[in-house]
């Protein structure tokens, strides 16, 4: 009794599955990008509706929404010509005119990022118009590059089956990607220099810094940016088919989109104008009274209230107060923000009362004859 047995060999697989390592590659490494583009969807949906239902419709929560609903379209239909077997730019004219969708809306999509990080810088600098002026040059020098640098991509040649992926017709293309990358380093850089800029105010570990203030929001949009750099200018094509340039490139456009929405929703205080900085408040400097046993922290009288400590105690020191409207920003949603609680000295708490008085006017009313 005899068997038949059939080897198959690579040759005989359609070209679909007959994909060359870095294509591979590249092919998983899109289902990641597509993977944390979907987790990013679900994942931010409550915190989402929760801004939607939040009262006026700032730069900032139109460009959130427009991100959230622009982005996973943008690679979802990317991906159907990356995996579809009938796009392959070899055997359809469909991928002639499709390869350009994908640099032409991550333009759209970045430059939308871009005004966000503009906003926010701009904000954490206390409306600084320098800030917002070079920052403002930078993002047009971005917009202005990745528009010019779409029209040179072209359809990389593949095999029957293989997908429609995008490439450059030219190295020099990579200032495309260049251009963002400096954009987001200067972001990071000015995020980073305001932060350390705090610990005049208030000292915190390099971890406690970073939480409060976003920095690795920053720091993940410039990392991933970086490591597209190295793909572009770098690792060299192996031949006029070889797609590693653009590898990590949707992966960067998902991550610097995510991140960014993120960024938002971390603002302190209000959405307008770019939110507060959350490491400096304001503070006022109490005035000791000359009474005995007395001692009253006075605000300007705008101020919404006054913390008087008045000591029933003989031997009550008048001492002066600093720091007591110590000012916490809240978040959009009110939840951010923890107020500081002023010490007492262990040897005056024995008979101390502590009042708040809210001032209604600062003139005194007429009195009765």
């Amino acid at each position: 009794m005899s068997s038949n047995s059939t080897t198959i060999t690579l040759n005989d697989l359609p070209s679909s599955l007959r994909l060359p390592p870095r294509l591979s590659a590249h092919k998983y490494f899109f289902v990641c990008t597509l993977t944390v583009a979907a987790w990013d969807t679900l994942v931010l949906s409550p915190r989402s509706w929760k801004l939607l239902k939040s009262e006026g419709w700032p730069i900032l929560k139109t460009i959130f929404f427009f991100l959230r609903i622009f982005m996973p379209a943008e690679f979802v239909i990317v991906g159907v010509a990356f995996f579809d077997t009938a796009w392959s730019s070899s055997v359809s004219t469909a991928c002639q005119k499709f390869f350009l969708f994908e640099p032409i809306s991550t333009t759209f999509l970045l430059a939308a990022c871009s005004v966000v990080h503009v906003i926010r810088i701009h904000g954490i600098y206390d409306k600084n118009r320098s800030v917002l002026y070079g920052m403002s040059a930078l993002l047009a020098l971005q917009v202005v590059v990745t528009a010019i640098s779409s029209a040179f991509y072209r359809s990389v040649p593949l095999d029957a089956g293989q997908g429609c992926i995008a490439g450059p017709k030219h190295n020099w293309v990579g200032i495309y990607w260049l251009s963002v990358t400096f954009f987001h380093t200067a972001s990071f850089a000015m995020a980073v220099n305001r932060s350390i800029q705090s610990l005049s105010v208030k000292l915190l570990t390099p971890w406690k810094l970073m939480l409060r203030d976003g920095l690795n929001l920053y720091g993940a949009i410039w990392f991933v940016n970086m490591v597209n750099m190295i793909f572009w200018f770098v690792i060299k094509p192996n031949s006029n088919n070889d797609t590693i340039k653009t590898v990590v490139t949707s992966m960067t456009a998902v991550v610097t989109t995510t991140m960014t929405l993120r960024i938002i929703l971390s603002v302190r205080g209000t959405l307008h104008y770019g939110g507060s900085f959350t490491g400096t408040g304001s503070t006022s400097t109490g005035t000791h009274s000359g009474s005995r046993g007395i001692a009253t922290a006075r605000v300007p009288p705008n101020a919404p209230s006054i913390l008087q400590i008045h000591s029933h105690t003989h031997t009550a020191h008048t001492f002066t107060i600093d720091g007591i409207s110590q000012k916490v920003e809240q978040g959009w949603d009110g939840n951010e923000g923890k107020a500081d609680v002023l010490p007492i000295p262990d040897d005056d708490r024995k008979g101390v009362k502590i009042t708040v008085d809210r001032e209604i006017a600062d003139f005194e009313p007429p009195r009765a004859k």
